[in-house]
């Protein structure tokens, strides 16, 4: 549905220890330069986003926990622009998805708590806040279904 976004399956090895697993490798993801990484640590119902730029990429994933998440096309001239696309990340299906610049990222934890994770590649300078852009989450236009669960949000995302 959505031109660059591509989601994927990471090599894991289980045992009685637990679980380690790979997020990305060069090779799986040519021609980006990853060169920030950051964490968010969530409790249950907790909605971050719906967030994004225009230059950065972003690989996420959800090495703990359960997340439901939702990628929004932001792109004017698009054919899909304001439609989205909806996953599921844990740490039981090891999943990462790419987003290209000009999507909105959002998600909703469904589990005790989440760890999600940001991998990004950006040119130049960087401020997270004031160079994105926020669409309402709940905004009757993208009519997003969202898990129930009564929502905790940001003052941004109110």
């Amino acid at each position: 549905m959505y031109k660059n976004i591509k989601l994927y399956s990471n090599s894991s090895f289980k045992d009685k220890r637990g679980l380690y697993w790979t997020s990305w490798t060069k090779k799986q993801i040519k021609n980006l330069n990853f060169n920030h990484d950051k964490f968010s640590l969530s409790k249950k119902n907790v909605l971050r986003g719906i967030h994004g730029d225009q230059k950065t990429w972003k690989l996420v994933s959800c090495p703990y926990g359960k997340v439901f998440v939702v990628i929004l096309n932001n792109i004017k001239k698009s054919s899909s622009y304001m439609k989205y696309m909806q996953f599921i990340l844990s740490n039981k299906n090891n999943k990462s998805i790419l987003i290209p610049p000009g999507y909105g990222l959002g998600f909703f934890c469904l589990s005790k708590e989440c760890i999600f994770h940001y991998k990004l590649s950006y040119k130049g300078k960087y401020n997270d806040t004031k160079q994105q852009f926020t669409i309402k989450w709940n905004d009757p236009r993208h009519k997003i279904k969202w898990p129930k669960g009564k929502k905790i949000t940001s003052t941004r995302d109110t």
